[in-house]
């Protein structure tokens, strides 16, 4: 069995008096890697010199390195560029239905997506478990975790706390407390599409002492996605961007 050896922790970034930017690129997996290293390297140069980047471990139960290779050295290079490596659910998909009750709630949060509401108990842990062992593996162990689509559930908060530093939910980053919504677009139907990204602007220009914008592949397949980003970036570049890793 292979045996990782725990990445030191680096020290936290200072944030300036005009506050900090915290970018987080979802969704990272073979399937989007291209795309993902196209948006890393242009947000580098709209001045995002620290991101997170949320890595899908097993997508349809394949461990990301062992399909990409490419992938896991992508990865390597950035973490030790200052990108901050987190976990983004074990394979990013709905394996067992939610409650009849809640599944109008998890549709909006992120249809077929959500991949921990449904899960009892024992399946929470184990997913939670292959999909930081499968990072470990690949060299990366993760100090933060991420829902896909912010779905939470009791299980998977109760057992978070004992296997990671940090978990980001919509409106913050836990064990930090000041409320930072995240601003992301939306991409699922025309409506979302041509409201958010209004809203993520209003949102930026409103934000606190923390901005945190959310990104995913499919919203470079958008010109008015990619367009409000930019204005975004542009508008926050006297603050000081950093990684869930530099907040906790």
């Amino acid at each position: 069995m292979i045996e990782v050896e725990p990445r030191p922790v680096a020290a936290p970034v200072a944030a300036t008096r005009r506050g900090s930017i915290a970018v987080a690129l979802h969704d990272v997996a073979p399937a989007t890697y291209e795309r993902c290293a196209l948006i890393r390297d242009w947000l580098l140069d709209l001045g995002v010199d620290r991101a997170t980047l949320l890595v899908i471990p097993a997508p349809e139960l394949h461990p990301f390195f062992q399909r990409s290779p490419e992938l896991a050295a992508w990865l390597l290079d950035r973490r030790d560029d200052g990108d901050a490596i987190a976990m983004h659910g074990l394979q990013h998909r709905r394996t067992r239905p939610p409650g009849l009750l809640e599944r109008p709630v998890r549709g909006f949060q992120g249809g077929a997506a959500t991949e921990f509401p449904g899960l009892d108990e024992e399946a929470t842990v184990a997913s939670l478990d292959a999909g930081r062992r499968v990072l470990e593996l690949a060299g990366m162990p993760p100090r933060g975790f991420v829902a896909p689509g912010y779905a939470y559930t009791g299980a998977l908060r109760e057992h978070l706390a004992l296997r990671f530093d940090w978990w980001a939910t919509l409106l913050g980053v836990r064990p930090r407390s000041s409320l930072a919504p995240a601003l992301s677009f939306g991409t699922s139907s025309p409506f979302k599409r041509a409201t958010s990204p209004g809203l993520v602007r209003a949102g930026a220009a409103l934000s606190g002492r923390l901005l945190r914008l959310d990104l995913h592949p499919a919203d470079f397949e958008h010109s008015s996605h990619v367009h409000a980003v930019e204005a975004v970036l542009r508008r926050a570049h006297r603050r000081t961007a950093v990684t869930y890793d530099d907040l906790c």
